[in-house]
């Protein structure tokens, strides 16, 4: 049998073809915009960076973590710019003044977060939770349960039980007891709660709750070691507030003004979540002056606008005292300079949950310990790496030393 010859070397060939088919694609796709044009021509989409046939924009994320590169990119091409990925279109807003304008005048076309099949089942609920749901009347009882059944419930009974003492004869209720009261209970509310929802909503409260607070106590502990001066001074005011107490009551939180300030800032800093995802649910809405077509996926890049320097001074410095003036931003979904929790509708449902637990977990660890680092390494030196994912995480480990204090 004779051996093809294609009379280039042997070790090029493959490169060749690789080439040809590449060519191919890209003319066959500057063809199919050409004569596209000429017919019909299609919506005023947003700027952007420069596509690759099949693989639209999505190159552009490789060069580094995806909310620094949008950042980056947006001052390039806008505060509203358009990617591609492969086919569907995914518009980034960079600015607060576009996330104002998205949520407070455009926020019914977008009140769907995407989802897909891989999500739904990593869920486990198919879009019954309410982290996914789609928005309506069933996302809407959920977020009552949540925010008004499950919060105050739980926190009322705590406060009841405080109050007549132990050995009233009352059993500890968590999460899943407060459920199952309310779906035996009559009405809309218990009627909603299927063993599936159940198990979606536990989910949801729990993957959020362990997730999103472990990071940002890591942040946290990481800005207060790496600025000796705001350690000092909230535990300062710790120690003074609990007096000589032998443990954290919530009750002691309410007198914590710079405690409060620096989780604020660790936040600004580090929002638990940098991207924020919506789905435009609604035809030739227009932002910015922009189409944007139904079925775009609208991510607000919370990072970039916590850190923009139009709205913040020294926007990468670790400063709480920004956050002590009176009428400072909060991260209730009014200022949109300010948004770790998201916005709009589907804000986080958990703001005061969260809150609360990542301000007794912090006081603890201030007030009964004080904090070093290891052996050699200075404040300044401490590695504020991320390392993106659904949330954003510290690449090193904190490797910290603990030395108890006892209160006199």
């Amino acid at each position: 049998m004779k051996q093809f010859s294609s009379g280039l070397p042997h070790e090029y060939y493959y490169y060749y073809c690789g080439f040809c088919l590449f060519l191919g694609i890209l003319v066959h796709a500057v063809l199919r915009t050409k004569s596209g044009g000429s017919k019909n021509p299609g919506p005023n989409l947003p700027p952007g960076p420069w596509q690759l046939p099949i693989l639209g924009s999505f190159h552009h994320l490789l060069r580094g973590v995806p909310h620094h590169t949008m950042r980056d990119l947006s001052h390039q091409y806008g505060p509203l710019m358009m990617f591609k990925v492969c086919e569907r279109i995914v518009v980034v807003v960079s600015t607060a003044e576009v996330a104002r304008e998205v949520f407070k005048g455009h926020e019914t076309a977008f009140e769907q977060r995407p989802t897909s099949p891989v999500l739904d089942e990593l869920h486990s609920g198919h879009g019954q939770g309410v982290a996914l749901a789609p928005y309506g009347e069933h996302w809407r009882q959920l977020r009552r349960i949540i925010v008004t059944q499950l919060m105050d419930d739980i926190l009322q009974r705590h406060e009841e039980r405080r109050g007549t003492g132990p050995g009233n004869g009352e059993q500890e209720q968590n999460m899943i007891d407060v459920l199952l009261r309310i779906q035996k209970a009559d009405g809309a509310l218990g009627g909603s709660l299927t063993p599936g929802v159940i198990k979606a909503v536990l989910m949801d409260v729990f993957g959020a709750a362990v997730d999103t607070q472990t990071i940002s106590l890591q942040w946290a502990m990481a800005e207060l070691v790496a600025n000796p001066r705001v350690l000092n001074k909230a535990q300062e005011e710790i120690r003074r507030v609990l007096a000589g107490k032998e443990r954290v009551q919530e009750e002691d939180l309410t007198d914590l003004h710079y405690l409060r300030a620096v989780i604020k800032e660790t936040l600004r800093l580090h929002p638990p979540t940098a991207l924020v995802p919506r789905v435009c649910l609604q035809e030739n809405k227009k932002v910015q002056g922009y189409d944007v077509p139904h079925g775009t996926i609208l991510v607000t890049n919370v990072w970039a606008i916590s850190r923009d320097p139009k709205y913040w001074k020294d926007p990468d410095r670790f400063i709480p005292e920004r956050f002590e003036n009176e009428g400072a931003l909060d991260f209730k979904g009014t200022d949109f300079e300010y948004i770790p929790f998201g916005a709009g509708r589907r804000i986080c449902p958990g703001i005061t949950f969260a809150q609360a637990n990542l301000e007794i977990a912090l006081v603890s660890l201030l007030y009964h310990f004080d904090w070093e680092l290891p052996l050699g390494v200075k404040p300044e030196e401490l590695d504020m790496t991320e390392v993106f994912g659904i949330t954003v995480k510290r690449k090193a480990e904190l490797l910290l030393h603990s030395i108890p204090w006892i209160p006199e």
